[in-house]
């Protein structure tokens, strides 16, 4: 196996650039993928996220790169945020080249996009949505395409994005090289490198094995809406170093860092939206202690090069159990120990069961902190400061103002108390959150399923796509009305139905796409002659609404509202 970079016989812009990256080893993916791409053969790559993938595919475009007028390569993501990530990466990887790399999604204006593809682009990094809209207007021209990378193709599956990405796929020349990139490898992925590849070579990643002695895994029972006053009893008592909190969507990354920070607690989110300078800076912060807790989400947590981080919090259980075990992962490196903490409503307790199925580890159940609790650990803590400051012996000053107040006719010890009822002064201005009691036993309907008797498993790729023409999961689910019948969900209408020609997957596929949401959270859809019915849960459901000008079948555009 390759040892180091230096051994890929890569040209020298390429060396220089990994060498002021501070790269010299190459991860396994990174070992395995660039000799076989550089030969020209098609690959599958097979390994979890936060791997080493961008530089396994990006390298070897960029070692075979020639200027051209039209894009030489194309990689296509199932997110915004991962487009702009790979396009940063391979500006970075290609800077002594001058390579010109553009990153097209969805959610931004055309105008900036087509005029530098007229212009004359290098590589273009995607989202399927975009690129074919691209493709549709005539800017994007993908003749001369030598390169094609389908980047996390397991979730362009789970976004509804497959048949897009095979119509990208036929407007690419036919000898060009193909690349797929996947944690999983579903039939339907499958199907798809048997159709647009050839003779592919596969390189595949064990999943990273957890020690039980170096990270501590723990869940604590709490309802959605208590979350976050969850989240702010926990950090009154744990002895939090640096803190990695994992959230679901970009707009909860940063809705909960300020939450975080008008409590006290300094934090940042780390989003798609962030370019590599604000990135840094950000992760710079962190490094140096000035920031205590970064919240981010799975994609914009790639690539974050630090080991110091004593807990790592799952605001929400992933959709993927694998995707559980690379964030836990983040915390007890080097030989240190690391806490990981859920934080599990009553309909995750599925996916907690899923997850201790595949780590073959129990994850124990703590109780939050009560009032009480917290109280005496603030108690214990001001006592603590007291004796390490008596011990220091360092307030001369302070010495000289007690004995000021004793010649004053104060007595000694109502000075003390006075003079530590001050310095707790700051507990006032943190009242301890509320947290409503939730039941830790479950129903024998828990067992069979949470939503309304749908099975609903860890792996997001049983659960989706098996919807029937009407857009329902099940026969059990067949309830008519304008009311969703699973808890914690709310039922929304689409302007178009059957007359349409619209399917669950463009619904779906749209809705995850523009409102940042994981397909597998939507629930059931129901598709009637006019107008569609769709399930989203509760808390995502302004976020689905307020992007509701973006979604579209083709060329024309479908809104959503409350159903009712």
């Amino acid at each position: 196996m390759t040892t180091d970079f230096l051994s890929l016989n890569l040209r020298s812009e390429l060396t220089q650039a990994i060498n002021e990256l501070g790269y010299s080893e190459p991860t396994p993916i990174q070992a395995g993928m660039i000799p076989l791409m550089l030969t020209g053969v098609d690959v599958v790559g097979q390994a979890q996220t936060g791997t080493g993938k961008t530089a396994a595919f990006a390298l070897p475009i960029l070692n075979n790169f020639q200027k051209q007028k039209n894009p030489q390569a194309l990689v296509l993501a199932p997110t915004r945020e991962l487009a702009l990530q790979v396009a940063d990466s391979m500006t970075e990887y290609g800077k002594h080249l001058h390579v010109r790399v553009l990153a097209v999604y969805g959610g931004q204006p055309y105008g900036p996009q087509i005029n530098n593809l007229r212009r004359g682009v290098d590589i273009v990094v995607g989202t399927p949505g975009r690129l074919n809209d691209l493709l549709e207007r005539g800017v994007l021209i993908l003749k001369d395409i030598k390169t094609v990378v389908l980047d996390e193709a397991d979730e362009m599956l789970n976004m509804g994005f497959v048949e897009e990405v095979e119509k990208i796929l036929s407007t690419t020349p036919a000898e060009r090289q193909t690349a797929l990139f996947s944690a999983t490898m579903p039939v339907r992925i499958r199907k798809l490198a048997d159709r647009f590849m050839r003779d592919p070579q596969t390189v595949a990643v064990k999943r990273s094995t957890l020690t039980a002695s170096a990270i501590d895994q723990r869940y604590y029972f709490v309802h959605d809406r208590d979350k976050t006053n969850a989240l702010t009893r926990l950090f009154e008592i744990e002895p939090i170093h640096s803190a990695l909190i994992f959230a679901r969507t970009r707009a909860e990354t940063a809705t909960l860092a300020n939450e975080l920070v008008i409590r006290g607690i300094p934090a940042e989110a780390i989003h798609g939206d962030l370019d590599q300078n604000a990135r840094e800076r950000v992760l710079g912060r962190f490094r140096a202690n000035q920031l205590k807790v970064l919240v981010a989400t799975d994609v914009a947590a790639r690539g974050l090069d630090i080991d110091d981080i004593s807990h790592v919090f799952n605001y929400h259980l992933p959709d993927d159990a694998e995707v559980y075990v690379h964030r836990i992962g983040r915390t007890g490196r080097a030989g240190k120990t690391g806490i990981a903490i859920t934080l599990l409503s009553p309909k995750e307790k599925r996916r907690l069961r899923e997850v201790e199925a595949l780590t073959k580890q129990s994850v124990t159940e703590f109780k939050l902190p009560t009032p009480a609790d917290i109280i005496k650990h603030r108690e214990t803590q001001t006592v603590e400061n007291l004796k390490i400051w008596l011990g220091r012996g360092r307030f001369k000053r302070e010495l000289e103002m007690v004995q000021e107040l004793i010649d004053g006719g104060h007595d000694l010890m109502n000075i003390a108390a006075a003079a530590i009822k001050i310095s707790r002064g700051d507990e006032k201005q943190r009242p301890i959150a509320e947290v409503s009691d939730v039941k830790s036993d479950f129903s024998r309907r828990d067992d069979r399923g949470d939503r309304g008797g749908r099975k609903e498993r860890f792996g997001r790729k049983e659960s989706f796509g098996r919807r029937d023409e009407s857009g329902s999961r099940g026969k059990r689910e067949r309830g008519r009305g304008a009311t969703s019948h699973e808890e914690g969900m709310i039922r929304l209408k689409v302007n178009k139905g059957k007359v349409n020609n619209i399917r669950p997957n463009d619904i779906v596929g749209q809705i995850a796409f523009h409102a940042n949401i994981s397909g597998s959270t939507i629930g059931k859809i129901r598709i009637e002659e006019k107008h569609a019915f769709v399930d989203v849960p509760a808390d995502v459901v302004d976020q689905v609404i307020k992007h509701s000008g973006n979604y579209k079948i083709g060329k024309e555009k479908f809104s959503v509202v409350k159903a009712g």
